[in-house]
Order: structure tokens, then C-alpha cells, then sequence
């Protein structure tokens, strides 16, 4: 009589969960098909053929083989190829200084006694709470000479107080004792900071890092506001102009090929999205496994 009570049981409560994790499932798999399926329209279209892209009214689902022509176009030395030069030197150096002032600024307000901590802290917190308008952004970047410059793109936003205070709070639980003892071996507090505290927040600056890197990599506004030189202009702005606003492309922007030979415009705007994802898509597999890790940092107290 007892086992026959026990199945009974076990169906009862194995019952309900199979139409949740089916419910689940599906909605799982719509979730990832409308994220998916436009992005395999915009590869597709990139490599379509002229005809199957007029055929299918400019978007592609399936391209009908491979057409590099989009590609070949875009990397002719035209604005695009300029504009992805400039986009990568603006997150690679960017990053670095940012990176560079956050971790020193983060490491100064983590240790008691520092100079300045409390003030300067107030500020940072302030940062977070208001930020200055658009036209005083302006006036400080023209004051400074910094307008149709690159570093108009970099300086102004070098800073984030979020990522400060990240930073700050990993710094923050790091033992004592650690820094302790390599100020009895005589280290002093830029030996303890490059040696010790930097090789230990590997994933919080991996994490910080990305964030300063795809913050970069997708600014546009302050490239509208502060460079007038079209020579100047980063890939996301050529994206913003090309693409968005839907400009054609000319046979002078793309290196001069000629009009004749140029694939479609669809193919060419969805080949220069293309270009503008691929590169964080390389970056984000190599510091995925600091991520979670890194996301975490203040969260739990040990």
C-alpha cells in the first residue's frame, strides 16, 4: 500500500513542473529568436548578392552564396575604414586612461587617512546624483581647446563615478593584513598598488575595463557635438550618418570606386553594422569568465 502512495505522490509533484519548464522553454526560444533572427538579417543582407537584395526588398533572410563586394567596398580606404581607425585608437587609449585615473583615484579613496578622502569622495558620490548640462559641457570643451580634437572624445568622460566607486568597494576588501605585511617588508604605497592590489582585481578591472571599452566604442553625441572635420569622425557617427539617418553613400566615400560598381546600398549599410559589432563580439568571450565575478564585488560581505 506504501508504494503505490509514493508514485502517487511523486507524479503529483512532477505534474505541474513539466508544463511550467515547456512554458519556459518556448518563451526562452522566442526570447532568443527575435535577438537572433534580425542580427542573421543584417549578415545576410551584408553578403547578399544585388539581385537577391532587390529581389527580397533590401533584407535578407538567407543570403543565396557569399558576396564580399559590401566589404570590399567599405575597406576601399574610404570614411568607414577611417572612421573604424579612429574608433579603435579613441577605446584602446580611452581605456587605458580611464582605467588608469578610475584604479589610482578608486585605491587613494579605499585606504583611511588618504588625503582629501572625504571631500573628494562627496564629489564623486555628487557625480552620480547630477551631472553638468549640455551647453556648460560645451563651453569647458571649447575653453580648453579641445574641439575637433580626439581628445574632446576622451577627457570629458575619462572618469565615470560608478566605475570609481566599484573599484572602490573591491579595494575596500582586500585584508588589511595583506597591505600590512608589505609595508613591514618595506613596499611602499605604489610598490603595494602595482604588485599586490592590481594582480588581485583581475576581474573587477576586466569588468571595468569593458564597460570604459564599450562606452567608447558606441559614443556618438559628444562627436556630434565636438568634431566639425568629417575626417575626424568615428565609425559610430559614420553608422549614425550612413545607416540611421539612411545618407547614401558615394563612390568618393567609399575610396573613390566607381558608382557603376558599387554593391547595393543595403549591403553596405548592414556591412558597416556589421564591422561596428564584431569587435566587442571578439572582446567580451576573453573577459566573460570575469565577468560574473566581477559583477559581484560589493555585493557580498565575508
Amino acid at each position: 500500500m506504501t508504494t503505490p502512495n509514493l508514485t502517487v505522490q511523486k507524479g503529483i509533484d512532477d505534474g505541474p513542473g513539466m508544463p511550467t519548464r515547456a512554458v519556459k522553454g518556448v518563451v526562452l526560444l522566442v526570447c532568443c529568436a527575435v535577438v537572433i533572427i534580425p542580427f542573421i538579417g543584417v549578415v545576410a543582407t551584408s553578403i547578399a548578392s544585388q539581385q537577391h537584395v532587390t529581389n527580397s526588398g533590401g533584407f535578407v533572410l538567407w543570403p543565396d552564396g557569399l558576396n564580399l563586394d559590401a566589404y570590399k567596398a567599405i575597406f576601399n580606404g574610404g570614411v568607414v575604414q577611417r572612421a573604424l581607425l579612429i574608433s579603435v585608437v579613441i577605446a584602446t587609449f580611452g581605456t587605458l586612461i580611464s582605467l588608469a585615473g578610475s584604479t589610482m583615484l578608486a585605491y587613494s579613496l579605499s585606504r583611511p587617512g588618504s588625503f582629501g578622502q572625504r571631500p573628494i569622495l562627496m564629489i564623486v558620490l555628487f557625480s552620480l546624483l547630477f551631472s553638468p548640462g549640455l551647453i556648460p559641457n560645451y563651453l569647458v570643451v571649447k575653453e580648453f581647446g579641445l574641439l575637433d580634437s580626439l581628445l574632446a572624445l576622451i577627457l570629458p568622460t575619462a572618469i565615470s563615478g560608478f566605475n570609481v566607486i566599484v573599484l572602490r568597494s573591491f579595494f575596500m576588501g582586500i585584508p588589511d593584513s595583506v597591505l600590512d605585511s608589505a609595508r613591514i617588508d618595506g613596499a611602499g604605497d605604489f610598490r603595494i598598488f602595482w604588485s599586490i592590489v592590481l594582480p588581485l582585481s583581475k576581474a573587477v578591472l576586466a569588468v571595468v575595463g569593458l564597460f570604459y571599452a564599450v562606452g567608447y566604442w558606441n559614443a556618438f553625441f559628444n562627436a556630434m557635438l565636438y568634431i566639425n572635420d568629417t575626417a575626424k569622425w568615428p565609425l559610430q557617427l559614420v553608422l549614425r550618418t550612413y545607416v540611421i539617418n539612411n545618407t547614401e553613400l558615394s563612390s568618393g566615400d567609399l575610396g573613390g570606386a566607381s558608382a557603376d560598381q558599387l554593391p547595393p546600398q543595403e549591403s553596405i549599410q548592414m556591412a558597416i553594422l556589421v564591422v561596428s559589432l564584431v569587435p566587442i563580439l571578439i572582446v567580451y568571450p576573453f573577459l566573460q569568465r570575469h565577468f560574473a565575478k566581477g559583477m559581484l564585488t560589493g555585493a557580498v560581505k565575508g
